[in-house]
Order: C-alpha cells, then sequence, then structure tokens
C-alpha cells in the first residue's frame, strides 16, 4: 500500500513525512527531490505477542509505502498552481493524505495569506476535478468516434459509466464519495482518476491548538467527509520529537500532552478504514507475520497472499482468532480442545486477527 501525501507550500506535510518515517533531512535535503519514500512497519501488539511466545527466527511486519510529494510550484499570483509533474506523480498512489494547515507562524506565512482549512481542501478538490475532466472528456470523445465503426463490447460497458462520472465531474462532485459499484470502479481503475482516489484529510496544528481539536475536525469533516473521505489531525511538532524517541519514551511523551496516539498511529489505523484493509497472522518457530489483505477476501484468496500457487492447491485452512488464541495462553492444543481451533473451506471469509496456517497440496 502506498500512501500519497500532498499539501499546499508550508502545511506541514514535509514535517508529517519525516516525523512518520524517521527521516530527519534538513531544508537543502528534502529541495533536491520532488519525491521522498519511506517504508514504515504497521505496529502489531498482536505480533509482538506472537514473537514473543514463538521466538522465530524471524518478525516480519506488514509495511506501508509514505511518499512525500512535491511539484506543487508558486505562481507569480502567489497562489500554488498544480504542475503536470505532480499531478502525474499521485496517480500511483493506492490513497492520498492531505495536509492541510490550521496552525499560526508569522515566521511562515501561509501562501493564501490566511489560514482557512475549507478553502485548502477545496484547492485540491477543483483541481483533481478539473484533471479528471479533461481525462475522461477524452475517453467519451475517443469512444463516440469509435463505437459506430466496432463492436467492442468493452467499449459499449465503458461509456455509460464514463458520462455518469463526466456529470458528476460537472457539478464538482469528487468521485471518491459517490456510490460507485465494483463494476464502475473496476472500469475506472484503468484511468488512475485523481479526485477518486480515497482520501485523508491531516489538519496539521500546533500543540497549543489542542483545546480546538475535536471542533475544527468536526468542522472539516462535516463539509468534506464522505464515502471515502476521512478527516484527522496531528500535532506536527510533538511528532517530529515523538519520532526521536524510544516506544516508552514516546508513550511517556504523548501522556504528558494528553495525546492518545501518535500520528503514525492514527494514520495507519484510519488509511486501513478507508480502504477497507485488515490483517491476518502466521506464526511460528521459523517466522511471525503479518498479512495485509482486503476486508471480506476468503480464505482461499488470502492464501494467495501468501504464495499465489497456494490460490490453486488450497485445502484447508486451520484457523484461530488471535483473541481466542492467547485466551488458551497461546497453545494451538488448548484452543482446540476449546473448540476455538477449527478447519475452514476455501469459502470462509477471514476475520482481522486470524491466524491462519494454509494446508496446500
Amino acid at each position: 500500500m502506498q500512501l500519497g501525501i500532498v499539501g499546499l507550500p508550508y502545511s506541514g506535510k514535509s514535517t508529517l513525512f519525516q516525523a512518520i518515517t524517521k527521516t530527519h533531512l534538513d531544508a537543502a535535503a528534502m529541495a533536491k527531490s520532488d519525491t521522498h519514500l519511506g517504508v514504515v512497519k504497521v505496529p502489531d501488539e498482536r505480533l509482538d505477542r506472537c514473537s514473543a511466545l514463538f521466538s522465530p527466527k524471524s518478525t516480519v511486519y506488514a509495511t506501508i509505502e509514505f511518499v512525500d510529494v512535491a511539484g506543487l510550484k508558486k505562481g507569480a499570483s502567489g497562489t500554488a498552481q498544480f504542475t503536470t509533474g505532480f499531478l502525474s506523480a499521485v496517480k500511483t498512489n493506492d490513497a492520498l493524505i492531505q495536509v492541510v494547515r490550521l496552525f499560526h507562524d508569522d515566521a511562515v506565512p501561509h501562501p493564501e495569506g490566511r489560514i482557512d482549512p475549507l478553502r485548502d481542501v477545496a484547492t485540491f478538490e477543483t483541481e483533481f476535478i478539473l484533471a479528471d475532466m479533461a481525462v475522461v472528456e477524452a475517453r467519451v470523445e475517443k469512444i463516440h468516434k469509435q463505437i459506430g465503426r466496432t463492436h467492442d463490447d468493452q467499449m459499449k460497458k465503458e461509456l455509460p459509466v464514463l458520462e455518469k462520472c463526466l456529470a458528476l465531474l460537472h457539478e464538482e462532485k469528487p468521485l471518491r464519495n459517490e456510490d460507485l459499484s465494483s463494476d464502475e470502479l473496476h472500469i475506472l481503475k484503468t484511468y488512475q482518476l485523481l479526485s477518486l482516489k480515497p482520501m485523508l484529510i491531516a489538519l496539521s496544528l500546533d500543540e497549543t491548538q489542542q483545546p480546538i481539536l475535536e471542533e475544527q475536525v468536526a468542522r472539516v469533516a462535516m463539509a468534506k467527509a464522505g464515502l471515502r473521505t476521512r478527516v484527522v489531525a496531528f500535532f506536527g511538532k510533538i511528532d517530529m520529537e515523538i519520532s526521536e524517541l524510544s516506544a516508552d519514551e514516546a508513550r511517556l511523551f504523548l501522556d504528558e500532552y494528553g495525546i492518545q496516539e501518535s500520528a503514525l498511529d492514527t494514520l495507519i489505523r484510519e488509511a486501513y478504514a478507508l480502504l477497507g484493509l485488515q490483517s491476518f497472522l502466521t506464526v511460528g518457530e521459523d517466522e511471525c507475520r503479518a498479512w495485509t489483505i482486503r476486508a471480506g477476501m476468503t480464505a482461499q484468496e488470502a492464501a494467495g497472499v501468501i504464495h499465489s500457487d497456494f490460490v490453486n492447491k488450497f485445502i484447508r485452512a486451520e484457523v484461530v482468532h488471535y483473541d481466542d488464541f492467547i485466551a488458551a495462553g497461546g497453545s494451538f492444543a488448548k484452543a482446540k480442545d476449546a473448540g476455538h481451533w477449527r478447519l475452514e473451506g476455501k469459502s470462509y471469509i477471514v476475520r482481522d486477527g486470524d491466524i491462519l496456517n494454509i494446508r496446500h497440496s
């Protein structure tokens, strides 16, 4: 999974990227490239516990790629200009994190002159919608020219979906919040439409603004949250300090400020929910590992995530949920005696936190 971090200049997006990836670069180093990539392990207490029980040769966490996407340029009017390079870069991301500035800093003025989170969110919405309109209009025009000369069934399926999306875009509606069917989403996938990408709006505050956090999140959520849009908040300076501490020190630091979780934990939790993802585990003396899958996947599909050959060679899945496994003292034998360990077939829907052992031919 790859999450692109975007935002207007001086929004705090690079601060967020460095904090969650623990990539501490100075301004000169950050300016050398338009894109910075960081791979982050997904914290999982369940995997930690299993690893402590089995003392495996290796423990493998699920990972997320975070990309700090640059490319926004300051135009002659002082406002941000969305370059072709920027728009192309975000197309490859599975979801976007738009960092929106709420903090005040006279030394670093907002490029638009004043703090207005709803305006900043709308700026990105408008640019993404315009970019999508250009793509969809061009494709619709091409299909209309060809459809009379061909019997291409795919084009006939594609056209009404594209025309539906074009109508929504003309109404200035981002596609991510529209109730599109799985078939429609499958048709649109090839176009990498920007307004269709799931979006986390991340409000960037300083530590003095903690009392207004809930109010600001609720305000932006009421105006902008939707089917595939969520709103969160973080404290950039605090998270930068946390990134240099051990896990225990970071927890004490957060407690001191009355903050429940770090920006990284918040973003991972919300991203998984936004994208409909969950994790299952495989455990043993050789390896304990967390695997990321889409919610609703069957045991056979989950087996294919472990190894593609397991899809066709799948026989059964040995299953016990992590909670039941721990309640049984971390013993498969006791979990089986308690009736929690079981064999499941191809159609079993894997639950978040299931521990699987795939039987295959």
